[in-house]
C-alpha cells in the first residue's frame, strides 16, 4: 500500500492539521516507508511459531504472599473523628 500526496492532505484535513505541499510530500515519503516495512514483515511466514509474551525468556520472581504487618485498624480508628462499622465517615463532598 502506498499513499499519494492527496491521501496525505486528506488525512491531515480529517485530523485538523494544516499542512503545505512540501510537508505533505515529506510525510508521504515517511508513511510509505513505514507501509513498506509493514508489508515486508507481513511477508514473513509465521506458521508454527507460538506467540510470545515477551521478547526475552524472562520470569517474574514472586515472593510468598505473607502478612508482615500487624493489624492496627482499631488503634487508628480509635483516634478518627467518626467511624461506623469499621469504616471512616467523611463529610459529603458532592451533593
Amino acid at each position: 500500500m502506498s499513499l499519494s500526496t492527496d491521501d496525505v492532505k486528506r488525512i491531515a484535513r480529517l485530523a485538523r492539521i494544516e499542512i503545505d505541499d512540501a510537508q505533505a510530500q515529506a510525510t508521504q515519503g515517511r508513511l510509505n516507508t513505514i507501509f513498506g516495512l509493514i508489508e515486508a514483515m507481513q511477508a514473513v511466514s509465521t506458521a508454527g511459531i507460538e506467540p510470545m509474551a515477551h521478547a526475552q525468556d524472562v520470569f517474574q520472581r514472586l515472593r510468598e504472599d505473607a502478612v508482615t504487618e500487624t493489624d492496627r485498624r482499631d488503634a487508628f480508628q480509635a483516634i478518627a473523628p467518626a467511624v461506623e462499622n469499621g469504616l471512616y465517615l467523611v463529610p459529603r463532598v458532592v451533593e
